[in-house]
């Protein structure tokens, strides 16, 4: 399976940032350092390319960048990388998370760009940010159900018969709706 350069690259810093399985037995951007689906089969790169985020035009040089921080840092340990992959993809998975954590360091210059990237991977896998939250229930959507997030009733109103923290917070407003909206 051809992947363009940029694609499989983005895909192994979501996968680096919430690992999964291998979605076939050559996959080279996800690691397979986790059981289950990750943020690669959340949507991460679906969530990174809607224009509304701020990232989809800077994904290019986003990719670009990883892999040249991914060939200093082989160079640095002295890592032999396959060249038949982005850099950054042939990284094996404990030097892929290294580097992330050294480009996500309060002091690296570069923090900002990274930790903004790692945001967006979390944002696909912990709330579907790309889809509508019926559609994601719909498709299965890995991280709502891997975190239990609570589907609607059979009505599609989200009603939650038990406090989240064990107690109720605070009263209804009185003009609350019987649906849960503000009058």
């Amino acid at each position: 399976m051809e992947v363009p350069d940029k694609t499989i690259t983005i895909e192994a810093f979501a996968d680096t940032i919430i690992p999964g399985e291998k979605r076939w037995p050559d996959d080279r951007a996800i690691a397979g350092a986790a059981t289950g689906a990750g943020a690669v089969a959340a949507g991460a790169l679906a969530l990174l390319e809607l224009p509304a985020g701020g990232l989809a035009e800077a994904i290019d040089s986003l990719a670009v960048t990883l892999n040249e921080h991914a060939d200093d840092y082989a160079h640095e340990t002295g890592l032999s990388l396959d060249a038949s992959v982005p850099s950054f993809v042939a990284l094996p998975f404990d030097h892929r998370t290294a580097l992330v954590r050294i480009l996500t360091d309060p002091g690296h210059p570069e923090k900002q760009m990274w930790v903004s990237l790692a945001l967006f991977c979390n944002m696909a896998f912990d709330s579907a940010a790309h889809m509508s939250t019926p559609t994601a229930f719909a498709t299965g959507h890995p991280g709502l159900l891997t975190i239990g997030y609570s589907q609607p009733n059979a009505d599609g109103i989200y009603r939650f018969p038990e406090f989240s923290y064990g107690r109720q917070l605070a009263d209804h407003h009185p003009q609350t709706t019987v649906t849960g909206s503000p009058a």
